[in-house]
């Protein structure tokens, strides 16, 4: 991929991140080995230290890839509001959703092109980690994709459980498990996608919400549009890498079950709290 400033890519992809630079480099170079080329990368950072921003601006002197860092002042958990800043900074018309402690698959960005459909947005899958496996991928073993491979993880220490069929589908199989799943489709922050149009039609994320459920409450709105989640857990997959979340408080999931609570009670689509905000512009 060749660094083209003044073109606009068909494809954004949206990677949130806080505090977390080594985990953020081992996901940017996941997306070096991308086999689809044509797609920018917008950091919505929710108030990293100086080390984020050091990392990727050394990150953009090396790659290829086409990076923008988009950054806010900590002040507690909003990774909504950082994410619609994203998305008013990103030029595509297609926009994939992830997370810098997600590893992305070489197949990530292709597959969700390939399966993108007018009036869908895609849910697709993850393959948590532990610490220790976390810990020991390398460079090399995402250059070579060996972090992807089964075989490799067991070997690493990975106990067997259903959830490998995540890296090991493709074809009938992989259709037969995104069909039959019990896992309902639902916009989850760390490997999504839609239409950027589709997503400025329901003003974006809540700014209103933090941790947990805050990515589902925009697909909420989404499918209350009109937008039909499409199931694709199976196709292609983040390694999910582990960490402590001490932002975490139990008020934010009593705030955000509320908000979900009217959302879906109300089958609203527009929130007044989203990328064009009401509420600010009665203030000002």
């Amino acid at each position: 991929m060749v660094k083209d400033e003044d073109t606009a890519p068909f494809v954004s992809v949206i990677v949130s991140t806080y505090n977390q630079p080594e985990w953020l480099q081992k996901a940017l170079w996941g997306f070096e080995q991308q086999l689809e080329r044509n797609f920018e990368i917008i950091i919505a950072d929710d108030g990293s230290t100086e080390e984020t921003k050091n990392l990727i601006d050394d990150f953009k002197k090396k790659s290829s890839l086409r990076i923008t860092h988009v950054w806010q002042e900590d002040h507690g958990f909003q990774k909504t509001k950082i994410l619609n800043k994203a998305i008013k900074a990103s030029k595509g018309e297609y926009l994939i959703f992830t997370d810098g402690d997600c590893i992305p698959r070489n197949d990530l960005v292709s597959t969700h092109l390939g399966l993108s459909r007018p009036g869908c947005f895609l849910s697709a899958g993850y393959f948590k980690l532990s610490m220790k496996i976390s810990k020991q991928i390398t460079k090399n073993d995402i250059e070579t994709q060996r972090c992807f491979n089964a075989k490799w993880l067991l070997k690493h220490g990975l106990k067997k459980t259903f959830k490998l069929n995540k890296l090991t589908s493709y074809g009938l199989k992989e259709d037969i498990l995104n069909t039959f799943t019990p896992t309902s489709a639902t916009w989850d922050g760390n490997n999504a996608s839609g239409w950027r149009k589709d997503i400025l039609a329901v003003n974006g994320f809540d700014e209103r919400m933090q941790y947990g459920g805050e990515d589902r409450e925009m697909g909420e709105r989404l499918m209350n549009f009109g937008i039909k989640p499409q199931q694709i857990r199976y196709s292609t997959v983040t390694l999910h890498l582990d960490h402590e979340r001490g932002y975490v408080k139990k008020e934010m999931f009593v705030n955000n079950k509320a908000i979900r609570k009217v959302t879906k009670k109300e089958k609203r689509v527009w929130t007044d709290y989203g990328i064009v905000s009401k509420v600010k512009a009665a203030v000002d």
